[in-house]
């Protein structure tokens, strides 16, 4: 009878016939072919008499063929899992076989505090920087931008272009609502810009920026709100005590405009100082806090660079480099300087502290409001920078002092979530934190 594999039913005679038997013989059966390999032509068994229905692998369940190793290649099809099928693509080939595909996000890193959410498995060192230059680049290319638009809306409506000969060389449009509403809105375009850079260039999901929960917490947003009017009412005491001290006699002749002149300017400060706020503290509490905060040096040799690993592993550069930065783009001297240094540090701290940005957002969104509205008040849109003396300063961090610990104390009563969750955990436990108004 011919054996399987012979083409004419007759095998060919064994070469080692009569000779003596090796000390270890190879099992009988057919000899195994590499996986991956095709055997020759000669070796190729018959087709099975039913091919397999469309969609249905090769592999355990499917009738093999008689004397030829299960799994290895043949001429009626693939086998069950090619070999270089992940290579491929979706479009590998064999009967329902797809290789799957990889999201763009990768997972942020258990049980890490807000500062070092960025440093996940797709980090690179330079990351953190083509990020902080490209929102930088692209969020002033889209106020350029958003000038553009207002200057053609402008002159569409009154068929004059902007007149900026006269005395006030900060004028833009003209008019001091539009050129509020400008100066407002070109900052609030950095806001999705932020977020769109951690998702493109950390490959990273947006929400990481917001707080360690991966979203922004409103209830706790809420909490730190009324925590923060709070904080505007004591201010507003301390910088009248302050005023009084100084003997400042530069507000004599102010008084109430009207609901006629206040209602633009207050509608437009309403509308669009909470984007303004949370916009700048996406950049700078948000985005710069974590791009130095993945730049921990742990995998450095020498003794320098470990000994500045210790350091950078810690929020604090990352607060110091976010309040700097955040400082220089005040216009403030002197007193001021420390005066908006403090208040970006103190808002880098709670988010550390409290794993988010919801007590930043919210001291940052009220501070604004009273900022803008009580000058728009009286006829004044325009922020005064400069010199500021040290006793509205001292008026100024008292009250920033009183709300971070107000916060602190309550986001420990409500155990606000303050790491990512840890392995097999659903919700991260409390752990222990490092720890360490003008416009703002």
């Amino acid at each position: 009878m011919a054996g399987p594999g012979d083409g004419d039913g007759w095998a060919p005679l064994d070469p080692d016939l009569g000779r003596e038997p090796r000390r270890n013989p190879q099992p009988s059966g057919p000899e195994p072919v590499p996986e991956g390999v095709r055997p020759p032509p000669a070796a190729w068994p018959p087709n099975p008499a039913q091919p397999p229905a469309a969609g249905q692998p090769y592999g355990p369940g499917r009738p093999q063929v008689q004397g030829y190793a299960p799994g290895t290649p043949y001429w009626g099809g693939p086998p069950a899992q090619p070999p270089g099928a992940d290579h491929l693509g979706p479009y590998a080939p064999g009967y329902g076989i797809h290789a799957a595909k990889r999201p763009w996000t990768v997972e942020t890193p258990k049980a890490a505090p807000f500062h070092r959410l960025a440093r996940n498995e797709a980090h690179r060192w330079w990351r953190p920087l083509a990020g902080t230059f490209g929102i930088a680049a692209l969020g002033m290319a889209l106020a350029i931008g958003l000038l553009i638009v207002g200057v053609i809306v402008q002159v569409v409506v009154t068929g004059e272009t902007p007149d900026t000969s006269g005395t006030d060389t900060d004028a833009i449009f003209g008019d001091q609502t539009a050129d509020l509403a400008y100066n407002l809105g070109s900052l609030a375009l950095f806001l999705p810009v932020t977020l769109g850079a951690a998702w493109l260039v950390q490959r990273r999901r947006p929400g990481t920026l917001s707080s360690v929960a991966g979203r922004l917490r409103r209830r706790w947003l809420l909490a730190c709100s009324g925590l923060a009017i709070l904080f505007c009412a004591v201010s507003y005491g301390t910088s009248i005590v302050a005023s009084a001290a100084i003997d400042d006699q530069s507000g004599g002749d102010e008084h109430w405009v009207g609901w006629g002149r206040f209602i633009a300017p207050a509608i437009v400060i309403i509308l669009l100082v909470p984007f303004q706020s949370a916009a700048e503290e996406y950049a700078f509490r948000g985005w710069m806090l974590q791009a130095v905060g993945a730049c921990t040096l742990e995998n450095a040799r020498s003794r320098v660079g470990r000994a500045f690993s210790v350091v950078f592993r810690t929020p604090w550069p990352g607060i110091v480099v976010g309040s700097a930065l955040f400082t220089a783009g005040h216009g403030y001297t002197g007193w001021g300087i420390l005066d908006i240094f403090a208040f970006g540090a103190v808002a880098a701290w709670l988010t550390v502290r409290t794993g988010g940005l919801e007590a930043g957002i919210a001291l940052h969104v009220l501070n604004n409001l009273m900022a803008f509205l009580g000058p728009a008040a009286i006829g004044q849109l325009d922020i005064e920078q400069g010199s500021v003396p040290w006793q509205l300063v001292v008026a100024d961090i008292v009250p920033m002092l009183l709300y971070a610990a107000a916060v602190t104390w309550v986001a420990r009563r409500m155990r606000v979530q303050r790491v990512t969750a840890g392995p097999g955990d659903g919700e991260a436990p409390l752990t222990a934190a490092t720890a360490p108004a003008h416009a703002s």
